[in-house]
Order: structure tokens, then C-alpha cells, then sequence
């Protein structure tokens, strides 16, 4: 299968990450994240199985993205070593009305604070430099790790949704762009 090739493009910088597009390399590490636990319990089952998935996944979801939307998921990688730590970006969904902010990160990497920093960094791109007016969230509403994050950032809570009819309901947070 032909995937197009990205180049490591950086998106963000922060004290001590780099979000980055994704690429074809990244293949192995989506696997492993798509198939954690709390990734199956919270976000959902992706059926990343193998590479050849993962690839899949890569090239009907981030990079349809970052052709149709000029943004979509990243990586979040450590800057001092480069290691992975998980994925934080920009989703369109035709179920919501706006763009919205999603992220998942490894368990290991969990209560080091940063999911809060690359989720800060990202949703300050999307309404500052791409210009949102408005950026949504969605949770399973019993993660309240990530609901945690949100309100940290600066999402409140705004109401319960369904992304299809035959879904449960999730939180929806929202953030408004800052007048002037």
C-alpha cells in the first residue's frame, strides 16, 4: 500500500515537547496506543491489529486530515530524547458543528503533566494562529482524567452528545477564542 510521505514537519514546541505530523514511520507506535487499555475503554476500538492497520489508520484519518483540513492529529514527542509519548491535534468531525481538540497518551506517561501542556499548546494554535472562533472537546464521561485537562485548560462544560444514534452519550466541553 502507497501512503503519501510526510515530512516531520513541527507543528508546536513547548518546554519539553515537540508535536510534530505524523508519518509512516509512526505506524508502530500508533499500534501500541491504539491498543492500551484505557485507549479502548475511553476513546474507543480503532481494529489496529497489525502495521498494516496501523498504516490504514494513518492514511484514512490523520493524513485525510492534513489534505483536507491542513491540521488533524500529531505526535507528541519528549524533546530531550524524541520518545513518543502520544498523539494531540485537530479533529473535524461532520457529527460537530466545530473543530475539535483530542489527545491520548501512553499510560506510562500519564500524571506528568503532559497532556495538559501539549492540549494548552495545540488548543492556542487553533484559536490563535488558525483563527477558531470557538473549539470543542469530547469525553466519555467517566474519564475523568481527561475531563481534568480540559477544565485545567480552560474548557467548560457545555452538554451531553451523541456522535451517532447507536453511540452513548459523551461530555462536550467548549473554549471560545479570546475577543480582539
Amino acid at each position: 500500500m502507497k501512503l503519501p510521505e510526510f515530512d516531520d514537519q513541527l507543528i508546536l514546541s513547548t518546554l519539553r515537547l515537540n508535536i510534530r505530523k505524523l508519518n509512516n514511520d509512526d505506524a508502530g507506535f500508533i499500534l501500541k496506543l491504539l491498543n492500551e487499555p484505557a485507549f479502548l475503554r475511553f476513546i474507543g476500538d480503532r481494529h489496529v491489529r497489525n502495521l498494516e492497520d496501523a498504516l490504514d489508520y494513518l492514511k484514512k484519518g490523520p493524513f485525510t486530515s492534513y489534505e483536507q483540513h491542513g491540521f488533524g492529529l500529531w505526535l507528541v514527542q519528549l524533546k530531550s530524547s524524541a520518545e513518543s509519548l502520544g498523539i494531540c491535534g485537530l479533529i473535524k468531525r461532520d457529527t460537530l458543528p466545530d473543530v475539535d481538540i483530542g489527545y491520548a497518551f501512553l499510560e506510562r506517561y500519564w500524571s506528568n503533566g503532559f497532556a495538559s501542556e501539549a492540549t494548552a499548546s495545540v488548543k492556542g494554535y487553533a484559536l490563535q494562529v488558525i483563527g477558531l472562533p470557538r473549539l470543542l472537546a469530547i469525553t466519555d464521561q467517566e474519564n475523568a482524567a481527561s475531563i481534568r485537562v480540559l477544565e485545567k485548560i480552560g474548557f467548560r462544560f457545555e452538554r451531553l452528545v451523541r456522535l451517532s444514534a447507536d453511540e452513548p452519550e459523551l461530555n462536550l466541553f467548549t473554549v471560545e477564542a479570546s475577543p480582539g
